[in-house]
Parts: structure tokens; C-alpha cells; sequence
């Protein structure tokens, strides 16, 4: 635990600061003189400050394996578990006692010889949302910190927004990064959603607000996340190994050796960043990779000979390679080899090459050999930067077209010692291996589905979903390998990619099988993006896919699945509806005749949608007008639900009238459920205390009721006024079965 200064600890007397240890390294650290870089990690919504110790176990291990030439200090605060995702009071105390908390922080390595000036800030859920409010403060000061990692935090707006505090405060923190986004290029951002499994908070909502600066913000979904290529639900994103594995090395490769602290390249953070969550090439990361090396001495010749190099130690077998398709499988080769693709054979017939390797290192293997004529290569450039990790390979797509200058591609095929492995590349035409899978439409309901035969032998095919860009399509794609022979193979891979979002998911089958991958959407497509998605398949040459779009019978109850996940916290709003526009009607009723009618006979009769449904309509439709905005505003009025959602583009077609539906079941079932309750009560409370007269009760105030008022007042006055409204029904619920 850090001491703070008293006036700190007195004005925040819940919260704590907490440095993270384990080991000697503990023991050494217990008088505070430290020399490393520091790391505040933020817990979330009811979370544990104990909660780093992930990160920082790992970032220890990682610090022995390189001597503690670089390490990181983690230190963490204990915000009490308090529940700000449900009550919004507490946030801005929050975020202010984090300001102090860095200020004390940097404190801590005053006179040191490479003692930093700011902090790196991970934080998951609400808390990556505080680390963000730090820069609404007044008198915050932006260059305090200048990397931010969130988990699973909900940027958009809040998951159930029950509070004017969550909504006002949500509503500050994303105006101040949209409106000063200029000011904020000194910091660099990276948001990692869950997925589908987490059930908490939707991806959606944890991608960073699309008027942020993009060059220094970053939104990615834990399965596309290399390396890692898994979902995570809320909690477990913030112990899983591999997303931890992935954060720690990129902040080992943020640390400028020069300043022995996180680099104050805003270019280079995100760099490190890309290369560890959405593209990684197989290769450690380097700033500046060297884009061409000298080759004198690599002799190209149709034949087979024996060359010496400068670039590469030992004897190496240099082969020309002229077919389309080669394959070459590598076990306890003794010699190393050079496989040369000249490519002025292929470019009249082919515009791409595509190449894997399925050895699993970090070393280059593939280049392009520049400037050569017919017996020398005098230059090359190293093409494993263009590689992508996949989960059994890393793979290489070269359109010839952007590579005018190369004369031939070269695989660098070293000695293998007890290693077996398999390279393959192949040349094709785009056309041949791009086919078009229309999606099935909203209203087929189930009725129809689209299907292809991939019948070729090649490697790598893209399937185009045409007509796949809203939130709430939800289907499954089915992929059926049939092989030639049994012959063992490599498994193949499956890759959903969504062109404007980091959201890929990738499905690792054996061959042969039948695979089933599910469709959905994070995020709909832009307006101004026309890009669609794919299906990558990286497949066995000999092996036929059979893919097909099906939506089941069931299709209308995974429309209401979808709209549940997207729209379950507008579903109270329509339930209420539902009972007002009822109590109107028994209101109505008991005026004219006397009598209150029944509440489920009412519902029936009077809870119709185009009640309700036109006035959203008018009110979402002239919500985009600030003239109605600012009047709307200065009555303190609420957002619209449908406004909000609108924003978000998670608004779409029906979903309002289903919810109106939805909302008059669950009245409808409520009100019976009720009523059955509250008979079941009173003939319990009859048969206990039988009254011997029903009392009357005419006067309006009595000196009872006087107290009982004055008392709520005191309550909601120290508490909040909707636990008074809960103790007056309380009461009147009483009153009625009595």
C-alpha cells in the first residue's frame, strides 16, 4: 500500500494505492526507491484492485528473461468495489483521485537517473472509462500520461444508462474527445472488446467513437486479435494469457532505450501496437526494418549449384522454380536451399502469388530479389514483413502488379535440424479464386439459403458475403471439406473478415469436416465504406469445400435474440408504456362508469403500437435538428431511446414495434402474475388477522402521515428518491392486501 499525502487520503478516505510485487522483487521494492516504468492499472465496475496481478506476474517474467535491463512497476487502485456501472454519482470522484494518484506516482522516482513523466494507464471496463475522463479535468495536464490500454470498457455510452450522473458523465468525457481531438494526439489509445461471450458489454459499445483521431486510437475484438484468436467474456479479459502475453510485449517494444521509459513517438506506439493486435508478420518488431539487402554473390541459374553469400553463412543450394504450384516439405534437411520464382513468366498469366510456411519462427524466409539481371541478384527486399500470422501458418499475398521493380521471388529454405515443416506457393488469377455468396435477406425468414462448390485445387479462396452489413443479421455458414485421398493434412483455416472493423474470427478445422461458423456483426457497416465482407479460406490443394448460408426455421427467434443483445435495455421503457397507456384506460373507464376494469382486459383494449410508435418516429426525426435538441435539452428532458440507438446505428427496421410487443407480453404476464400474487397474500393475511370492521380512512393528513412524509423526504434526501418511491409502494402494497 502507498501512503498518500493527508490531504488526499482525508478528501478520499474509500479509495487506495496499491504497487504490485511478488518475490524478491517484492522484497527489494518495499522502501519505494524504484527504477522502472510505471503501470496504474483501473478496475472496473464492482472490481478488485488485485486484479493486476496478471499483468504484472507476466511483465516480471518477462523483465527476468532480459536481465531487468527494462522493467515495469504496477500499481493498482482499490476504488472499494464500488458499483459505478449502476450509479454514476461516483464517477467523477473516481477519476480525480486517479489524478492524485499519478501525481503521487511520478513522485515516487524523483532524482532518478531515467525517471519518467508520465504513465502508462490500463484499464478495464468503467475503468478505461475514468482513464479517459482524466482529460476532461481542468486542471489535468495532457502529457501526464500518454498510453492507454482498455479491456472491455464501454466508450459509446453505458451499457443500462439508469442515472443522469452515468448519462452526463458519459456525455462530457466522449464531447471532450470528439471536439478536442487535436489536443489529444500526444496519447495513444488501444480499446480490446471481448466478443460475443461477453454477455456484460457488448463489442459494440467498447470501440472508440468513430470522430476520434484515428492515427492514435485503436479498436480491435479479442478474436482478431493475433496470437490470441478467442473470445473473452467480461471478467476473464483481463486474466487471459494470451491477451495478457500480447499486451506485455507491446509494452516491452514501446520502451525507447534511449530514455529507458515508453516512447514519445506517437507513430511508433501505434505501430507496436498494430503489430501485436491486428497484423502480425511472424517477425519481432523492429522500427525500421531494413527494406533492402545487398545479395552480391546470389547467382540465378536454371540448374543446380553450390554458391557462398554475404548475407547468409554456409553452403546453400540455389533451384529456379518455374512451375505454378510448388510444395516442398523440410526434415533434417542438411543444406540449406534457395527456391527463385522469376516472375517475368508469370505475370502475363497470373496477378497474385500467394505463399505459407509453416514453421512457426521469427526469421525472414521469403524475398524479392531487385535490379538483377539474368545471372545475379544485386539487391533484394525482405517480403516476411508483408506476412500475417495465422494460427498453423504464416502466409504471404503478393499482388504483382505493386511489385513492378521485382525480377523474382525467393524462398530462403535453412538447414533444418530435426524440424518438419512445409512450404507452398502457388500463382493464380483474383478472378479465379474471388466467388460472390449472397446473404440471405431479413425476410426470408428461414425460407431460403445460398450455396457454392469450391471444386478447384487451389490454396486460397475469398467468398464475397454480398449484403452483409447490418447489426441485427445472424446466420451460420456451413463449410464441408471432401478430400481425395485420407492422407493426413494440415488443418485448414477459416477467416471471417470484417473490412472496417477489427472484428475477425478465425476457425482452425480438420480436414475433412464439417465446420459451422456464426455470422454477426459488432459493428454495421459505415455509410462511406462500400467494402464487403469476407470468408478467407486457406485450404488443402486437394480437397473440395462445399459452403453454405442457412437461417434456420427458428430465424424470428433470432431476431429477437439479436434485438435483446442490442436493445434489452430500452425494453423496460416500452413495458412501462404498455401499463401507462392501461392505467389511462382504467382511468378512463372509472370516470365514466364508476368502476376500474380489469388491468388485463384494459391492456388488450387499449396498449396499441401506433399510440406510441409515430410520436417516436416525429421525436427521433426532429432530435436531428439542434433547434429541437436545444429545446429538449433546456427541459431537462431525457434522451430518446430510439435517438440514442439512432447514434449508434443500432437502430433499425421493426425493432421498435417488436419491442412495443414485447413490452405488452411481459405487462400482460406481469399484471397476472400480480394480481394472482396479491389475492394469494390477502386470503394468507384473512386468514391470520380477520378484521372485525373495514376501517375508513377519509381525513387527507393525519399526524401519521405527516411524520411517514417528512421521514421519506430525509431519505431521499440522504439516499436517493427512488428508494423512498420503493418504500411507498412498499406501503400501499400493504395497504391494498390489508
Amino acid at each position: 500500500k502507498i501512503k498518500l499525502p493527508k490531504k488526499t487520503a482525508r478528501r478520499y478516505p474509500a479509495y487506495e494505492l496499491y504497487l504490485y510485487g511478488e518475490g524478491n522483487y517484492a522484497e527489494e521494492n518495499k522502501n519505494l526507491l524504484l527504477t522502472g516504468i510505471p503501470v496504474l492499472f483501473l478496475p472496473g465496475n464492482a472490481g478488485s484492485y488485485k486484479q493486476v496481478r496478471s499483468l504484472g506476474s507476466i511483465a516480471l517474467r518477462k523483465a527476468e528473461d532480459v536481465d531487468f535491463k527494462y522493467h515495469f512497476n504496477f500499481f493498482s487502485i482499490n476504488f472499494n468495489e464500488e458499483l459505478v456501472a449502476l450509479y454514476g454519482g461516483s464517477l467523477q470522484r473516481q477519476t480525480k483521485f486517479v489524478h492524485e494518484c499519478i501525481k503521487v506516482i511520478l513522485k515516487l522516482y524523483r532524482g532518478r537517473e531515467f525517471a519518467p513523466t508520465s504513465v502508462a494507464i490500463v484499464g478495464h471496463s468503467m475503468g478505461g472509462l475514468v482513464a479517459r475522463a482524466l482529460l476532461t479535468l481542468k486542471n489535468f495536464k495532457p502529457e501526464l500520461i500518454n498510453l492507454l490500454i482498455t479491456q472491455a470498457t464501454p466508450h459509446v455510452a453505458p451499457v443500462l444508462p439508469l442515472d443522469k450522473y452515468l448519462t452526463d458523465f458519459y456525455a462530457a468525457v466522449n464531447n471532450h474527445w470528439t471536439l478536442k481531438a487535436q489536443d489529444l494526439r500526444n496519447l495513444t489509445t488501444l480499446s480490446v472488446a471481448g466478443g460475443f461471450r461477453d454477455y456484460q458489454v457488448r463489442s459494440g459499445l467498447a470501440f472508440l467513437p468513430r470522430l476520434s483521431q484515428h492515427d492514435s486510437a485503436l479498436s480491435v475484438v479479442s478474436s482478431a486479435v493475433p496470437r490470441a484468436w478467442a473470445s473473452t467474456d467480461h471478467l476473464s479479459i483481463v486474466w487471459c494469457k494470451e491477451l495478457i502475453l500480447a499486451t506485455i510485449r507491446a509494452l516491452f517494444d514501446l520502451i525507447d532505450e534511449n530514455t529507458r521509459q515508453i516512447t514519445e513517438d506517437p507513430k511508433k506506439r501505434m505501430s507496436v501496437l498494430k503489430h501485436h493486435f491486428v497484423r502480425h508478420p511472424a517477425k519481432i518488431f523492429e522500427e525500421n526494418p531494413e527494406a533492402f539487402s545487398e545479395l552480391t554473390g546470389m547467382i540465378i541459374i536454371p540448374a543446380v549449384c553450390i554458391i557462398k553469400t554475404y548475407l547468409f553463412l554456409g553452403a546453400f543450394m540455389w533451384i529456379t522454380v518455374k512451375a505454378s504450384k510448388w510444395t516442398y516439405s523440410v526434415y533434417n534437411d542438411s543444406d540449406g536451399k534457395y527456391f527463385a520464382f522469376p516472375l517475368a513468366s508469370y505475370r502475363k498469366s497470373y496477378s497474385h502469388v500467394y505463399c505459407e510456411n509453416t514453421m512457426l519462427d521469427t526469421n525472414s524466409w521469403i524475398y524479392g530479389c531487385m535490379n538483377s539481371n539474368s545471372l545475379t541478384c544485386l539487391e533484394a527486399t525482405d517480403l516476411s514483413w508483408r506476412a500475417e500470422l495465422l494460427p498453423t501458418t504464416k502466409v504471404v499475398i503478393l499482388k504483382l502488379k505493386d511489385y513492378p521493380s521485382l525480377s523474382h521471388v525467393v524462398i530462403q529454405v535453412p538447414p533444418a535440424a530435426g524440424n518438419k515443416y512445409t512450404l507452398t506457393c502457388e500463382f493464380f488469377q483474383e478472378d479465379s479464386r474471388t466467388v460472390q455468396l449472397p446473404v440471405t435477406h431479413l425476410f426470408s425468414f428461414g425460407l431460403s439459403s445460398s450455396k457454392i462448390l469450391l471444386n478447384s485445387s487451389g490454396l486460397l479462396y475469398n467468398v464475397q458475403l454480398q449484403h452483409f452489413n447490418q447489426i441485427y443479421q445472424a446466420f451460420k455458414i456451413y463449410i464441408e471439406s471432401h478430400c481425395q485421398s485420407l492422407k493426413e493434412r494440415k488443418p485448414s483455416v477459416y477467416r471471417l473478415h470484417i473490412p472496417w472493423s477489427h472484428e475477425d474470427s478465425i476457425i482452425v478445422a480438420k480436414v475433412p469436416s464439417l465446420t459451422e461458423i456464426s455470422a454477426k456483426l459488432h459493428i454495421a457497416q459505415p455509410q462511406n465504406d462500400s467494402r464487403v465482407p469476407e470468408l478467407n479460406i486457406y485450404s488443402s490443394s486437394d480437397c473440395q469445400y462445399e459452403i453454405f448460408i442457412y437461417i434456420s426455421y427458428a430465424y424470428p427467434y433470432i431476431l429477437v435474440f439479436q434485438i435483446i443483445r442490442f436493445h434489452a435495455g430500452a425494453l423496460p421503457v416500452y413495458v412501462i408504456s404498455n401499463i401507462l397507456l392501461t392505467y389511462g384506460g382504467q382511468l378512463s373507464t372509472l370516470m365514466s362508469t364508476g368502476q376500474c376494469s380489469d388491468f388485463a382486459l384494459e391492456l388488450v383494449r387499449t396498449a396499441k403500437p401506433y399510440k406510441v410508435e409515430p410520436l417516436i418516429s416525429i421525436v427521433v426525426f426532429l432530435q436531428g435538428f439542434n433547434w429541437f435538441r436545444e429545446i429538449w435539452e433546456s427541459l431537462s428532458l431525457p434522451e430518446v431511446d430510439a435517438a440514442v440507438l439512432s447514434s449508434q446505428d443500432a437502430w433499425f427496421p421493426l425493432v421498435s414495434l417488436i419491442l412495443f410487443l414485447f413490452g405488452t407480453g411481459i405487462a400482460y404476464w406481469s399484471g397476472v402474475f400480480f394480481s394472482t400474487s396479491l389475492r394469494l397474500f390477502s386470503s394468507l393475511w384473512l386468514s391470520l388477522m380477520r378484521p372485525a370492521v373495514l376501517q375508513k380512512d377519509n381525513k387527507l393528513i393525519t399526524p401519521r402521515r405527516l411524520c411517514g412524509v417528512l421521514s421519506l423526504v430525509l431519505v431521499s434526501w440522504t439516499t436517493c428518491g427512488a428508494f423512498a418511491i420503493f418504500i411507498i409502494y412498499l406501503q400501499y402494497l400493504f395497504k391494498v392486501l390489508k
